[in-house]
């Protein structure tokens, strides 16, 4: 467990006593400091129990600022488990991830030839600002009339993005836009990327939230599709969620474009689940008391090609409807499972819950998926994403009571 004791220094410590004896694994004290899904699907876990700052813990949901500041402080017990890796902004910071899959693709293109490295073409053309600026005005000018989009490296909820045409504007931001107010008193320039719009993508009913269109890009309503900007808009009804469950989009796309042109999407989806969390292997801290739920932002466009936007280290866990809260309920269940804090599993799992098993030393099996309400008798998938799997009845073999424990 881990305790934190305050002292006298500007840095409090962390240290993690052994278990006391009698304390079994069914027992797992946790500290949260969320108050949304996740803290609800802690507090019904059966045998968890909240403790609060200054208590022994063995699992602690904290955020990415709690672990920055804490962790290099810390002494942890073996079992103890915390939700982030200690550098995980080399995968979710803007700049970051781009460096570390280009440098990924060229080392697949010397050791294993160009076909190879063309697997990872599913991220836009991108450029780091200013220190790629000369770079990304050459590329600029070899596309001209194309949409670009900047973002800055390390802000969330589509805080300080806008779109263009003209390196003018890009001038301007140069000037008055690239500072926040305390970066301007540090005299420090906040870097961005410059990225390739993707100017064709794939609508459902013509449209992302808004009618998508090119006419205007100015309106963040027609470009961004983030539930915090959307829910900003004068006309937006938290009656009406945008949102579908993956399960239904497969359905939806399959109905429309066949089961094999469907297949291929979530297996180039899968790929660059794989190839993204690859080309971070070697930098990423692997700690063995660290876990990580990533969020992954896919972009299909009109040919069904997807491409890799960005990836967070904290998804939003705030339901908009009740069915977006049962679903990351089951999600936060799902996580807690393979976390298994309760020491379940046994090691030869190839699913928990709705998680697959897809990567260790390459793709680990591939079965037969029936589809419901298709028509379709089997299709071959190398995941489940998207796929009806029997959830409940996987959970059920998995999730056995302790002895002397009552099923929940």
């Amino acid at each position: 467990m881990s305790r934190s004791k305050q002292t006298g220094g500007p840095k409090s410590n962390y240290t993690s006593p052994k278990r006391k004896e009698g304390e079994g694994r069914s027992t797992v004290r946790y500290r949260c400091g969320l108050s949304n899904t996740i803290q609800d699907v802690l507090h019904q876990r059966p045998g968890w129990i909240e403790v609060k700052d200054d208590c022994e813990w063995d699992f602690n949901w904290c955020d990415v600022g709690w672990l920055r500041e804490n962790f290099d402080h810390s002494y942890l017990e073996e079992h103890v488990r915390i939700c982030h890796f200690r550098n995980n902004y080399e995968l979710t910071r803007k700049n970051l991830m781009v460096k570390n899959l280009k440098r990924y693709r060229k080392t697949l293109e010397r050791e294993a030839g160009r076909l190879e490295a063309a697997k990872c073409d599913f991220f836009p053309r991108t450029f780091e600002l200013p220190n790629e600026y000369h770079l990304f005005v050459e590329e600029f000018k070899r596309s001209q009339g194309s949409t670009w989009i900047m973002k800055p490296v390390a802000r969330s909820q589509g805080k300080g993005i806008f779109l263009f045409r003209k390196l003018k504007d890009i001038m301007d931001w140069k000037k008055d836009g690239t500072r926040s107010d305390d970066q301007r008193e540090e005299n420090q320039v906040e870097s961005y990327v410059a990225q390739r719009y993707i100017e064709n993508p794939y609508l459902i009913s013509e449209r992302c939230v808004t009618r998508f269109s090119l006419s205007s890009i100015d309106d963040q309503y027609v470009h961004l599709t983030n539930v915090a900007v959307q829910k900003t808009a004068p006309d937006y009804d938290p009656e009406k969620d945008c949102k579908w469950q993956l399960q239904q989009l497969r359905r939806y796309l399959t109905a429309k474009h066949g089961r094999e042109t469907v297949e291929r999407l979530f297996q180039d989806i899968d790929n660059i689940f794989v190839r993204s969390l690859l080309s971070v292997q070697k930098v990423i801290i692997n700690d063995k008391h660290c876990f990580e739920l990533y969020g992954y932002d896919i972009l299909l466009d009109q040919d069904l090609k997807p491409w890799l936007i960005e990836v967070n280290a904290s998804p939003s866990l705030t339901a908009s409807s009740q069915e977006d809260y049962e679903m990351k309920s089951c999600l936060l269940e799902d996580t807690l499972h393979v976390v298994d804090m309760e020491g379940r599993l046994t090691g030869k799992e190839k699913q928990v819950g709705g998680f697959d098993l897809m990567w260790n030393d390459g793709p680990v099996y591939r079965e037969i998926i029936h589809f419901e309400n298709l028509g379709s008798t089997s299709l071959t998938a190398n995941t489940h994403l998207g796929c009806n799997n029997d959830r409940q009845k996987q959970l059920r073999y998995l999730l056995k009571p302790f002895p002397g424990q009552k099923r929940a």
